[in-house]
């Protein structure tokens, strides 16, 4: 049966009974995930693009209020140093091995629902880290999607090269582990119906590929990034938002033919959201803290207006290698 492209008019069918919000071409919804993903119609999503937390562990309500609060938790805050003061970040290192086993029985659940809603042939864009993406793409993989690849984003944060816990001042030449200086994207897909090759299910569901850029180059799986710019997080202080100049590529690439509805399960600061309302393209964010939820509502629209620079590189400058 061919699959009906989903008007946008329609998308506040997706609200259900859930607490919403109308921007522009896009929906927010205050809920779980999981729930929401689960009462979607099948075969609804032409793409996802997501930011998810870890097992969530680190945006419980708890851990939530111990970040605010400056006490840490599975948080760690880091010292200020040269007059600036570091984002916190989660404690990837701290989870033990029941918790590595709860992230994984998480992702391998939230793949099924995931598959589920998404059209066949969509894509899903999802972070990670060095630390952890293995297993979570592994439990993606497990729970039906199919692994495509991997999108390394370039960008030097402040995770890793810590000196070891409590004993710094005895191992100054010591480190836990590398400083980070690149930040990994699961490209997933679900699975092409049987027998159908990609042309046929751009056809059907207007799905399977990758767009190319709007200099008609591949999408590359390698993109270079700065840190988010202050500007953006004064507008949504959210510890892990994305700038805007890196996810309105990703937006741009995961819609084939650039009709559809992309949905972010994750929302957070709304980035993804923004992103798509800044190329004009309908999407769907959920966020189950209702404090984020709030935050990405004010946000969305200032984002979304937000001028980035034109990137226009080489394609051989975008590997540090060459």
């Amino acid at each position: 049966m061919r699959a009906k492209t989903r008007p946008i008019e329609t998308l506040p069918e997706l609200a259900f009974d859930y607490t919403h919000g109308i921007i522009g071409q896009s929906l927010i919804i205050h809920a779980d995930c999981l729930e929401w993903l689960s009462r979607v119609p099948e075969n609804t999503l032409h793409a996802i693009v997501t930011d998810p937390p870890y097992g969530v562990k680190e945006y419980d309500f708890e851990q939530i209020e111990k970040r605010a609060n400056g006490n840490g938790g599975i948080w760690r805050i880091p010292p200020s140093f040269d007059g600036h003061t570091r984002q916190p970040l989660p404690r990837f290192t701290a989870l033990n091995s029941k918790e590595r086993a709860q992230i994984r029985n998480f992702f391998i659940e939230w793949s099924k629902v995931a598959m589920h809603a998404l059209r066949p042939g969509g894509h899903v864009f999802i972070a990670s880290n060095a630390f952890l993406s293995q297993l979570v793409f592994a439990a993606l993989v497990d729970g039906g999607l199919e692994f495509r690849g991997e999108l390394i984003r370039f960008v030097r944060t402040f995770r890793g090269g810590d000196r070891p816990k409590n004993a710094e001042g005895e191992f100054p030449d010591v480190s836990s582990l590398p400083r980070s200086a690149y930040e990994p994207w699961g490209i997933l897909r679900k699975p092409i119906p049987k027998g159908m090759k990609v042309s046929d299910c751009l056809r059907e569901f207007q799905t399977g590929g990758l767009r190319r850029t709007p200099d008609d180059r591949p999408f590359t799986d390698i993109i270079p990034s700065g840190r988010t710019p202050r500007c953006e997080k004064k507008i949504a202080d959210h510890p892990t938002l994305k700038p805007q100049a890196f996810m309105r590529q990703l937006v741009h690439a995961v819609l084939p033919l650039g009709v559809g509805v992309v949905a972010d399960p994750f929302m957070g600061g709304g980035s993804t959201i923004a992103a798509a309302e800044a190329i004009g393209i309908a999407s769907v964010g959920v966020e189950r803290y209702m404090g984020y939820y709030e935050l990405s509502r004010q946000a969305i629209p200032k984002l979304a207006a937000i001028q980035t620079p034109e990137e226009e590189q080489p394609e051989e400058t975008l590997l540090p290698f060459a």
